[in-house]
């Protein structure tokens, strides 16, 4: 017998005994040593042996019903050691020696030994567990016993990313519970208490068995029992734990929850082999396809580069000429466009197909597959033979292009030559025979007549110039048609037709120089006749016109003088009519001779003079205008001359008006300025002798008012001057409205000294004495400028004498300051330095308390609180910028 409690601190299993691996995966033995002595500790709770039982049970049952067999009681169903050694072959795949069927204790030891000394052999060493504790039903060593299997062959064996054991196992479950919220699997206990993490396993795994959005964390019976029940239906893990036993337990057992989650990982690890397998099949297949799919194109893209060659070297052998040089430059431009856009894409299919070529052989042997052998033709040497005989052919078609357009260039020379002479003399010629037909010269002028003459004659060098030009040409369409041209039908029906033209041109100009000298000799006599209209009619006509203009001018006068010289000159003007009168009929009588001559000799007159624009009916319109206007212009002056008569009387009757009104209204503003310096009396008498004053010039009013009705008359006359006064209207209106202005400004001035004087407590010998300071003080320069600084404020220049009263006022009696009322208010704050709407409501009447509050700033400093008052910026603020 030996002890069982070293064989958890001592004894190690698998072949990392020596120490951990790379992967931190550690011993048996390591492991046994971080756990609590179970025997000690887990069995003194019944809460976890009842786990451990059930968790354990299950977890045999779950391979001997493999065997057609299962176990009750895990302390009694293993004591004769016959489901004890056959649960170790069903879970190791092994025989093990043929058990003893005795039915005596002896039997039952020996095939307890049996498996022992089985478990022993891979590589687990028992300490305290002896075959006689197992058959007398001892249940903490046979839990011990069992647990010791589930570590061997349930555990031990898990590896994930270089850890086993526990913590390969546990690794295992945190990286498949990672995603999910409310788990966090750090252990095997309480981390599995509420049910999440059993499904969140079953839910990375098979998504389609777990809703889990719709568990939650408050409710872990729900949450366990669904796993459990999950598991047990889907995946063949039987119940191992109810869920009561875990949530009723403040640390559920560790081994029965490793050995439950443990049944989780193997059977989801056997899936994950199958789907291992499965992706290993696929990647196979994978290249398989991949390499069929290159050979596929190489077949497609070897083919259709062989067929574009065969299709194209017959196209390059072509060597049949064109008859113009366009068509073989259209054939070098097909060439071209061939090398630059139809060809390169092909030489990238060639360089493409043998990279293709060499990938696949290269896939081939690497996949241990076979070479690649193309279908017979299309071979990479077959596809480099027809592209080389494609570039023979290509470069023999780009000598014969370049060879054939260089013939038919000299060729197409000699052709563009003659049509470009051609062109030109055609050019020249054009419009030529309707220019020489043109019979204009019977309608022109003699100046017309000559510059025609002049024009014919420089034609007639310029015609012998062409000469050369039209053998030129025909010599031209000679060689061409000794050389054969394909065009010369159309290059000699073009050369007759320029001759033929040539030897019409040639008539027609003698015949149109014989027309030109005869009409210019008719045209000379008439031409004289012309001239001389011309110079008489033409001041005649500036006459008349500047006399229309006289008689139609407007005229603006504003005296008696003016309009009767305007008639005086009037009466010289008509005197002269008579002798224009015969001027008019001798030039007249001149353009009916030059019509005359013109009639008798029949020529075609243009019908204009060409020295001047003025024709008979013009002068005789004229003349008739101006016969119409006299009459009226004599009218117009005699109306003129009545109303400037009744202009000046108006200007003499508002004048008399104006010049009383004008001199009263000055003499009444200047004894107002003397009264308000020399008032004398109380005020109440000066007031009362304002008044008084007042009214008298109230009464004067309708004087004012009988000028305004005469200056209405001269304004809707239009009568902008009067040199019988001095005095406008304008100037009237303003001397009366400042009269007006002045005895209302000095009556309120006397009103406000008598308030002032009331408020002040001010006696009248003081306000004699402020009257008498007023009018003669004289100071000091910054003194006097400080004074017009309260009493002028605007800088107007002006200092009334109710703004000396209010400074006297102020010089003189005792007024609040700022400071004054600043220091009032820090005593309603109780020495603050601001003040609360509260305490203005204290002390103050209501309706000034309300006002402050309206009117105060909020406080903005360092020891401000809440709905604090700034009254210093409002006391200033009453007292505007400065204490006064």
């Amino acid at each position: 017998m030996v002890d069982y409690h070293a064989a958890n601190q001592s004894y190690q299993y698998g072949p990392s005994s020596a120490g951990n691996g790379a992967g931190g995966g550690g011993s048996m033995g390591d492991y046994m040593a971080q756990e609590d002595d179970w025997d000690r500790d887990l069995l003194l709770d019944p809460a976890w042996e009842k786990q451990q039982r059930k968790t354990f049970t299950a977890w045999c049952n779950s391979h001997l019903r493999k065997a057609g067999t299962q176990i009750e009681n895990i302390d009694e169903d293993f004591r004769d050691g016959l489901k004890l050694m056959l649960l170790l072959e069903v879970i190791s795949g092994e025989r093990l020696p043929k058990p003893e069927r005795g039915k005596m204790r002896v039997h039952k030891i020996n095939n307890v030994n049996k498996a022992l000394d089985f478990i022993a052999s891979k590589g687990v060493k028992l300490v305290s567990i002896g075959a006689e504790e197992i058959v007398d039903g001892n249940a903490k060593m046979t839990l011990g016993m069992i647990w010791t299997i589930i570590l061997r062959f349930a555990i031990q064996d898990i590896s994930v990313e270089e850890t086993s054991a526990k913590e390969g196992l546990l690794l295992w479950c945190q990286r498949k519970t990672a995603p999910y919220k409310n788990v966090n699997v750090q252990n095997f206990h309480i981390s599995w208490k509420d049910g999440l993490a059993f499904n969140a396993l079953i839910h990375r795994h098979r998504p389609e068995l777990i809703e889990y959005d719709k568990l939650r964390k408050d409710d872990p019976v729900t949450n366990l029992n669904n796993a459990f029940e999950v598991a047990e239906k889907y995946l063949d893990i039987p119940k191992m734990l109810d869920a009561e036993d875990i949530v009723n337990t403040a640390r559920p057992d560790e081994k029965a929850i490793m050995t439950y989650v443990s049944s989780f990982y193997h059977a989801f690890s056997g899936a994950q082999k199958a789907e291992t397998a499965a992706n290993r099949i696929c990647k196979v297949l994978a290249v398989n396809q991949e390499n069929e799919h290159l050979m596929e194109d190489y077949e497609k893209l070897a083919s259709d580069l062989l067929e574009w060659i065969r299709r194209t070297i017959p196209w390059l052998e072509d060597r049949v000429p064109q008859k113009t040089i366009q068509e073989m430059q259209q054939k070098l431009e097909d060439f071209r466009d061939y090398r630059r856009v139809h060809k390169p894409p092909k030489v990238q299919e060639k360089c493409q197909l043998e990279i293709n070529f060499n990938t696949l052989q290269t896939k081939l042997r690497l996949s241990n597959r076979p070479a690649f052998m193309p279908s017979e033709g299309k071979m990479v040497s077959d596809i480099n033979n027809g592209w080389q005989h494609l570039e023979q052919a290509e470069k023999g078609y780009e000598e014969w292009l370049l060879n054939e357009i260089r013939r038919l260039e000299r060729l197409d020379h000699l052709a563009e030559k003659f049509r470009q002479k051609a062109s030109i003399h055609e050019a020249w010629t054009d419009g030529k025979e309707a220019m020489l037909k043109h019979r204009d010269y019977e309608t022109a002028t003699l100046s017309d007549i000559k510059a025609l003459i002049r024009k014919h004659e420089a034609f007639e060098s310029d015609l012998a110039a062409h000469q050369d030009r039209v053998e030129q040409i025909a010599a031209i369409a000679q060689e061409l048609n000794e050389l054969d041209y394909y065009d010369s039908h159309n290059v000699n029906t073009r050369c007759q037709k320029i001759c033929d033209q040539w030897d019409a041109l040639g008539s027609l100009t003698h015949s149109r120089r014989e027309a030109l000298e005869k009409t210019e000799k008719q045209l000379e006599a008439i031409d004289q006749l012309h001239l001389e209209y011309a110079k008489r009619a033409a001041p005649f006509n500036n006459w008349m016109e500047s006399a229309m203009e006289d008689l139609q001018d407007m005229f603006i006068v504003h005296t008696i003088e003016e309009i009767e010289g305007l008639i005086s000159a009037h009466d010289q003007f008509k005197s002269t009519l008579p002798d224009a009168d015969r001027e008019r009929e001798a030039i007249l009588a001149i353009h009916k001779e030059a019509q005359r001559i013109a009639e008798s000799n029949h020529i075609k007159l243009s019908g204009s003079n060409p020295y001047t624009t003025v024709t008979p009916q013009i002068i005789n319109s004229k003349w008739e205008k101006v016969q119409q206007l006299v009459p009226k212009r004599d009218h117009a002056l005699l109306e003129e001359q009545s109303k400037q008569q009744s202009n000046e009387h108006l200007r003499r009757q508002f004048a008399s008006q104006a010049n009383v009104v004008g001199p009263w209204i000055q003499t009444k503003m200047e004894e107002i300025g003397r009264i308000s310096i020399e008032m004398n009396g109380t005020l109440e008498d000066q007031l009362s002798h304002l008044k008084q004053y007042e009214r008298s010039i109230v009464d004067y009013k309708p004087n004012l008012d009988l000028l305004e009705q005469q200056h209405q008359l001269i304004q809707e006359a239009l009568i902008f001057d009067n040199k019988h006064t001095n005095y406008t209207m304008e100037h009237i209106r303003v001397g009366w409205e400042q009269l007006l202005t002045t005895i209302a400004r000095t009556i309120n001035e006397v009103e406000n000294q008598i308030l002032t004087r009331d408020a002040k407590g001010i006696s009248q010998e003081q306000m004699q004495e402020f009257r008498a300071s007023f009018n003669h003080f004289d100071k000091g320069e910054a003194e006097f400028n400080r004074i017009m600084s309260l009493v002028d404020p605007n800088h107007s220049g002006l200092v009334t004498f109710q703004a000396f009263i209010d400074f006297m006022s102020r010089e003189t009696t005792d007024t609040d300051t700022a400071d004054q009322v600043i220091a009032s208010f820090k005593v309603l704050a109780g020495d603050k330095n601001f003040i609360t709407a509260e305490e203005l409501r204290r002390e103050l009447p209501p309706d000034q308390a309300e006002y402050c509050i309206a009117r105060m700033a909020p406080y903005q400093g360092p020891d401000a609180v809440p709905g604090a008052l700034d009254y210093k910026s409002f006391s200033t603020a009453l007292y505007g910028e400065s204490d006064l």
